[in-house]
């Protein structure tokens, strides 16, 4: 049961003892559904920052104590009130003075099965936000070059998210690489190559130098605490001669995120889809966009063989050299998702339907159709950056919720 600590505000005349017998009908009900401590706000500071908190307008007049605790109050700052002794109408002015600071807020009013519908989505939002701060994610190499816009200012998303991004040479991975063997992988390899449904391009050579790609970028993870790694794929290939593909699905299979090309803005978004919903992602570009059918083919040689129906084993598109994944999709339910701009503060979502696997000879491997449920030209007219994120099920809601619980602006 979730444990609610809810921070109290009533007014100088009214006596603690009463006041939940004066709220009797909205608090009885709610401990039903959760575990409830009742906390003046002066005892404020017995809380931490792990503890999940309401605040509790309990009567009016008490507008100027939410103000003077505000720093220590928790953000966004949602506000419970039954409308008793004036509680409703003290809660519309703090809303709106939040409003006037550019914070959010929210007034729970109302029925009790709505009060408790959003609680459950506030704590959703509140553990997801625990479980991205703190995470470090790998920057290895650079990003590509063409990402012109997809730059992320590293002071001030860790302001806002609580991450961190860590830049590594790639000649670090290139140096765990050469010392590699092939008996340390061949055996991997060749249960991975036993998988798929067929082996095209990639040469057995290949998949032995791909997987010690995979196992020099695990180990970096493990040295370094990472949970999220961005890889510059194509300056590996400059280097050693074989593409990072099979190395991010597989350390996408094992639950830690990774992303192509050194791009920071969709990592970040792969780090959030698995903190809200649970879920990998296809991490791809858009390749084609009919307005008139609102479909969008996404493409990309990279995706978790465990999103798969089936997979084979092939090169890298653009380098015709190393090993990538085409992958075969489920037919279904989709989200599409990209968190932007360089605070992280920006975001595109929307739901629609895989409707088919495609397999164009002049694009990335794995490719897909997807019908949207909103309008396809925001990718012609208002697009945050190329790299979007396909999750498989329908998380629209629950992300939206996530987001703009964080202050993030809506992209349509």
């Amino acid at each position: 049961m979730i444990t609610i600590h809810l921070i109290t505000f009533s007014s100088a005349l009214q006596k603690q003892s009463s006041i939940y017998k004066m709220h009797e009908v909205l608090l009885s009900e709610l401990e039903k559904f959760f575990k409830i401590k009742y906390v003046d706000y002066k005892e404020l500071y017995t809380l931490s920052e792990d503890d999940f908190k309401l605040v509790f307008i309990a009567t009016g007049g008490v507008e100027k104590f939410v103000v003077q605790s505000f720093e220590a109050l928790p953000q966004p700052m949602i506000l419970l009130t039954d409308g008793m002794q004036n509680s409703l109408s003290a809660s519309l002015e703090i809303s709106y003075w939040l409003q006037c600071k550019g914070l959010k807020s929210e007034i729970l009013h109302g029925e009790t099965e709505s009060i408790v519908q959003r609680i459950n989505v506030h704590y959703n939002n509140f553990e997801a936000q625990k479980n991205i701060k703190g995470k470090k994610i790998g920057v290895i190499g650079t990003p590509s070059s063409w990402l012109i816009a997809s730059g992320v200012d590293y002071l001030l998303s860790k302001r806002r998210w609580g991450i961190e991004f860590l830049n590594i040479p790639i000649e670090n991975i290139v140096k765990r690489y050469e010392e590699i063997t092939e008996d340390e992988v061949g055996e991997q390899a060749a249960i991975i190559a036993g998988k798929a449904l067929a082996c095209r391009e990639a040469s057995p050579d290949d998949m032995i130098r791909a997987m010690r790609v995979y196992k020099a970028v695990k180990q970096i993870c493990e040295k370094e605490n990472l949970s999220a790694i961005t890889l510059n794929c194509y300056k590996l290939i400059s280097m050693i001669g074989t593409t990072g593909c099979l190395a991010l699905s597989l350390l996408n299979d094992e639950g830690i995120v990774a992303g192509c090309e050194g791009d920071l803005q969709s990592i970040f978004t792969f780090l959030a889809i698995k903190a809200v919903v649970g879920k990998t992602a296809f991490m791809a570009n858009p390749i084609e966009v009919n307005i008139k059918k609102n479909e969008i083919v996404f493409a990309h040689c990279s995706v978790s063989t465990k999103l798969t129906e089936q997979f084979i084993i092939r090169n890298h598109f653009e380098s015709n050299s190393g090993v990538s994944i085409q992958g075969i999709l489920p037919i279904g339910d989709v989200t599409v998702i990209k968190c932007g701009g360089e605070c992280l503060d920006e975001y595109y979502v929307t739901s629609g339907r895989l409707t088919e696997n495609t397999n164009f000879l002049n694009a990335c491997r794995t490719q897909i159709r997807v019908k949207l449920d909103s309008p396809a030209d925001y990718f012609l007219k208002n697009p945050i950056g190329n790299h979007h994120l396909v999750i498989l099920g329908n998380y629209e809601e629950a992300l939206d919720a996530f987001f703009a619980s964080n202050n993030c602006k809506r992209v349509e």
